[in-house]
C-alpha cells in the first residue's frame, strides 16, 4: 500500500470514529436545547389544541423544554401548513396537521407546498371518529330520526359550521346530505374552534366535528351528540348511537391528528422527536385525556404513518369527486 492509500486510509476511520464517538452521539441526543415550535394551523380551540395543549405540557415535564404552540389558521390548514413547511429543517418546527391535510390538495389545486415533497412524517398521535351535533336549542331532537324528518322538511333552513373549505368537518357534511338525501347549508370558519364557539352559542346549528374538540361541551350539555360515524359506538360515549344503528352503514369519517417536520430536518433529530412524542403520549396523564376525549393512539412507525397519508391522500380525493363538495 503506498502513503498516499494509507493517510486516506487513516482519514476515512478517523471520519468514521468521530462520527460514531461518544461525543457525537451526545450531541445527536441532546435535543432538544432550546424550546421548539410547534405550528397548529388552526385558530385556538378547536381538535388540533384538544390534543395539542396536553402534548406540550407533557413534552416540556419530559425534556425541560417549552413546546411553543403557535396557531396559523386559514384556508381549511392551509396557510399554517405552508408556513411550517418553509421553516428550517432544524428540529425546532414541528407541524400538527391532520386528517384536512389530506384532503387539501384535492381541494385547493394551487397549494404552495407538498405532503411527501415537503415535510417527513413523524407520529400520528390521535384518532377520534367524527360526531353530528347540535345546539339543543335550535335543534331540540332527541334523535336523529327527528333531526333528519326536520331537516328534510326544511332543506336550507339549518345551517352547520366547519373548520375551513376543504377540512374533514367540510366534507363529512356533504358526506351526510348525499347519504341522506339532505340539503344543509355549510358555513366555513378559519378553524374548529370558532365553529365549536358559534355552535355553542345558537349562530350556528350544528357540525360535523371531530368527538375531540366536542367531549367537554357535550358532558357540560351545552351541545348534543346525536351520532357518532362508523360501525361501532364510542366508548367514551357509549349512549350515542353509531352511524351504522341508524341507516348509515357506510358513513365513515375519521378525524386524526399527527406531526410531520421540515423535509432536511436530521434523521437523529427525527428519531428523538419520534421518541419524546411517543413517551408522551403513552404516559399515564396522556392516556387519561385521550380516553375522555374518546381518541385511540395508532401505533404506527413513521414510515407506517407515511404510508397512511398516502391512502388518505387518495380515499378522500375519491371523496371530493363524489360528493362534488367545492370551495364555497
Amino acid at each position: 500500500m503506498n502513503a498516499l492509500n494509507r493517510r486516506t486510509l487513516m482519514r476515512l476511520a478517523a471520519a468514521s470514529a468521530a462520527t460514531s464517538s461518544p461525543l457525537a452521539w451526545a450531541q445527536a441526543s441532546a435535543w432538544p436545547t432550546k424550546p421548539v415550535n410547534m405550528v397548529v394551523p388552526f385558530a385556538a380551540g378547536g381538535g388540533t389544541d384538544a390534543f395539542g395543549r396536553p402534548l406540550s405540557a407533557q413534552f416540556a415535564k419530559q425534556t425541560g423544554k417549552n413546546l411553543v404552540i403557535e396557531n396559523r389558521g386559514g384556508a381549511g390548514g392551509t396557510v399554517g401548513a405552508s408556513i411550517a413547511a418553509k421553516a428550517a429543517p432544524d428540529g425546532y418546527t414541528v407541524f400538527m396537521g391532520a386528517v384536512h391535510h389530506t384532503i387539501a390538495p384535492s381541494m385547493y389545486p394551487r397549494l404552495d407546498y407538498n405532503l411527501d415533497r415537503d415535510f417527513v412524517p413523524l407520529v400520528l398521535a390521535a384518532s377520534v371518529p367524527q360526531i353530528l351535533v347540535v345546539n339543543p336549542k335550535n335543534m331540540p331532537f332527541n334523535d336523529i330520526k327527528g333531526f333528519l324528518e326536520a331537516v328534510k322538511k326544511s332543506p336550507g333552513r339549518y345551517n352547520y359550521g366547519s373548520a375551513g373549505a376543504g377540512t374533514s368537518h367540510h366534507l363529512a357534511g356533504e358526506l351526510f346530505k348525499q347519504q341522506t338525501k339532505t340539503f344543509i347549508t355549510h358555513i366555513p370558519y378559519t378553524g374548529a374552534g370558532p365553529a365549536l364557539r358559534d355552535l355553542v352559542g345558537g349562530q350556528v346549528d350544528m357540525m360535523f366535528d371531530g368527538l375531540g374538540s366536542s367531549a367537554a361541551h357535550i358532558k357540560g350539555g351545552r351541545i348534543k351528540g346525536l351520532m357518532v360515524s362508523g360501525s361501532k359506538r364510542n366508548a367514551a360515549f357509549p349512549d350515542i348511537p353509531c352511524a351504522a344503528e341508524v341507516g348509515l352503514p357506510d358513513y365513515t369519517v375519521t378525524t386524526w391528528y399527527g406531526l410531520w417536520a421540515p423535509k432536511g430536518t436530521p434523521a437523529d433529530v427525527q428519531a428523538r422527536i419520534v421518541e419524546e412524542m411517543r413517551k408522551a403520549i403513552s404516559s399515564d396523564e396522556l392516556k387519561a385525556v385521550w380516553a375522555n376525549q374518546g381518541a385511540e393512539f395508532p401505533n404506527m412507525t413513521p414510515v407506517q404513518f407515511g404510508g397512511f397519508v398516502s391512502s388518505e391522500i387518495k380515499r378522500w380525493a375519491a371523496v371530493v369527486t363524489a360528493s362534488g363538495a367545492r370551495l364555497d
